[in-house]
């Protein structure tokens, strides 16, 4: 009886109420995401005195975890539902953010990673899947550009409210990000509809296997890990360099500030103009391309002026892929287990984007050892459009087609 009444489709009411009130979860889980990880590798290696390579690890850690184990998020997902994934998957992150500010060791450090990816990782894939099962493809896109242009105003309030907060202490920073998400408990429980992210109910291992089963989602998956490495440096390296070049923490704010207005002041309109002249996978790919440039420039970058003219292209970038690479993913994926493979497609961001965080941290002490600062963000060039470059071959030759989507389904 329980599966039953799990597996009923939402009315179109539901849906709509739903997904708008995703939109206010979205709000608060960047923002409380924002309001804290953006510090953490400045407060723990400045003020705690613990080097960026070990930090870069704890971050690395998170994000494997996190992300790897989105797959079983995923899998849960289609089983039970989205609805008490979402659940509790937001209150583990909330504990995890609450024992970050106790953290002051690099054992605790890794600890409070860990508790926020798995509360991550358990949250992750069912709210991806929410949009999709709420959505239609026609309508996907819009809704990934509202979403985004919710996360820009969300990454604006974040990190102004992290800097407020650590001028006091860094413990109020995670209590202000524990309550974000404590927040979207309550949304969950009372506003959003129960949702079923899969068509039929078999086992876990069919679900699975019928993702490893699509190779060109697969092969997507393995090269949007270059993506992820370039994209996860404005959480590691970008902070550490805007603090380097001026002297001061309340660089960071400034720098995120300006990404989050260029976001919410072009979003909408830059990606609709695009999209009258360019397929969807094109803009991706050229936003791709526009961030690793941008990267190299920052390393030669002395002035803090400079800098924040390359964050903004850097942030062009940024806005044109992330709904584009959201709205490939949803199409390449099958839609009789939306969770599963949204949670597959979230092994790209474990791989790639640990790797990011760990190589950022480690290339920033290795740059200030050697004084050989242009070696990262070269690297980061490289691996964006070595990751390119592949994803056109993929990507190019093929149109999503509707009937080309539903053989893969």
């Amino acid at each position: 009886m329980e599966l039953h009444l799990l597996r009923r489709m939402p009315t179109s009411r539901e849906r709509e109420t739903g997904l708008r009130w995703l939109l206010v979860y979205t709000f608060f889980m960047v923002a409380g995401f924002s309001i804290v990880i953006p510090l953490v590798a400045v407060h723990f290696v400045k003020n705690i005195g613990l080097a960026a390579s070990l930090v870069g690890v704890a971050l690395a850690l998170r994000q494997v975890v996190q992300q790897g184990f989105t797959v079983i998020g995923g899998l849960l997902c289609d089983r039970l539902g989205a609805k008490p994934m979402l659940f509790l998957g937001v209150l583990v992150r909330a504990i995890g953010f609450l024992s970050l500010a106790w953290a002051s060791s690099p054992t605790s450090l890794i600890v409070a990673m860990l508790l926020s990816a798995i509360g991550g990782a358990l949250f992750e894939a069912p709210y991806q899947a929410s949009i999709v099962a709420l959505t239609s493809e026609k309508s996907r896109t819009h809704y990934y550009v509202v979403s985004n242009w919710v996360s820009g105003v969300a990454t604006t309030v974040g990190p102004l409210i992290g800097i407020a907060l650590i001028q006091y202490d860094f413990m109020l920073v995670c209590y202000g990000a524990a309550l974000c998400f404590l927040i979207n408990s309550l949304i969950v429980l009372i506003f959003l509809p129960a949702i079923s992210t899969s068509s039929e109910v078999e086992s876990s291992g069919n679900k699975l296997s019928e993702v490893l089963a699509n190779r060109r989602f697969i092969f997507f998956t393995a090269l949007m890990m270059g993506y992820w490495f370039t994209s996860v440096q404005f959480n590691i390296s970008f902070p550490l360099w805007a603090e380097k070049l001026s002297g001061n923490i309340e660089s960071v704010g400034v720098m995120y500030t300006l990404s989050a207005v260029i976001t919410i002041g072009l979003q909408y309109h830059l990606i609709k103009l695009l999209e009258r002249k360019l397929e969807a996978q094109h803009i991706f790919l050229l936003g791709l391309v526009v961030m690793s440039l941008s990267c190299t420039a920052i390393g030669f970058s002395k002035d803090f002026a400079i800098f924040l003219s390359l964050v903004a292209f850097f942030s062009l970038g940024v806005l044109m892929t992330r709904p584009t690479q959201q709205a490939i993913t949803a199409s390449l994926a099958g839609k009789s287990a939306l969770g599963s493979y949204l949670g597959f497609s979230s092994l790209g961001l474990a791989f790639g984007g640990g790797l990011g965080n760990w190589l950022g941290g480690l290339m920033f002490d290795v740059a200030e050892e050697y004084q050989l600062p242009a070696l990262p963000w070269v690297t980061y060039c490289l691996v964006g459009l070595l990751s390119a470059f592949l994803l056109y071959r993929l990507l190019n030759p093929v149109r999503l087609k509707s009937s080309e989507l539903d053989a893969v389904s």
